[in-house]
């Protein structure tokens, strides 16, 4: 049995650890996982489900990896066909003009100014950043790392593509320039 001094001592102890310090474990479902897909999707293009938080990179003919992802919030979310014309590591950051308009408060330090984030940890694009277009004109939609993992999983972003930081550094790796980008 747990005594009242024990389980208040844990739980100030706990409330101690900075957030960014606790351990956060993704859903089991949201982890890479090579699965069975339809065999009409092409080896080496990307297929994004936003509904079901899915990003599947299609290994060959019915197979793919699948990565759990954040998606945009209704109203904010891509949808269509687009090419990786530009990958980045560590990439800089500043939220569009819209983004500033709508939350103001959010973006206070990008306020009437050209101010840009410099790539980094703390950067909300994350470790690696995947640019999407549309007949060579950047649409200002990403594949992108996060500095906010519970996002995995939810739809809550600006529309951008969120992945965990280790899942798009991996992903990073498996697709070239030209890579075909489908959001249904």
């Amino acid at each position: 049995m747990i005594k009242r001094r024990n389980f208040l001592a844990t739980g100030l102890a706990a409330a101690t650890v900075p957030a960014a310090a606790r351990a956060f474990e993704v859903e089991e479902k949201f982890k890479p996982t090579l699965v069975q897909i339809s065999p009409k999707y092409e080896a080496g293009q990307l297929l994004v489900l936003p509904k079901a938080h899915f990003l599947y990179f299609i290994t060959e003919p019915g197979k793919a990896m699948r990565y759990g992802v954040g998606v945009g919030k209704a109203g904010l979310e891509f949808t269509g066909t687009a090419t990786i014309d530009v990958k980045k590591k560590w990439p800089t950051w500043r939220p569009t003009n819209e983004m500033i308009e709508r939350e103001p408060r959010t973006y206070a330090k990008f306020v009437d100014n050209e101010y840009i984030q410099p790539g980094g940890p703390g950067n909300p694009l994350g470790a690696r950043a995947l640019y999407l277009f549309q007949n060579g004109r950047d649409t200002y939609f990403r594949i992108h790392g996060t500095t906010a993992p519970r996002s995995i999983g939810r739809s809550v972003s600006n529309g951008c593509i969120r992945m965990l930081n280790e899942h798009v550094t991996d992903l990073y790796e498996r697709v070239p320039i030209g890579t075909v980008v489908t959001v249904i």
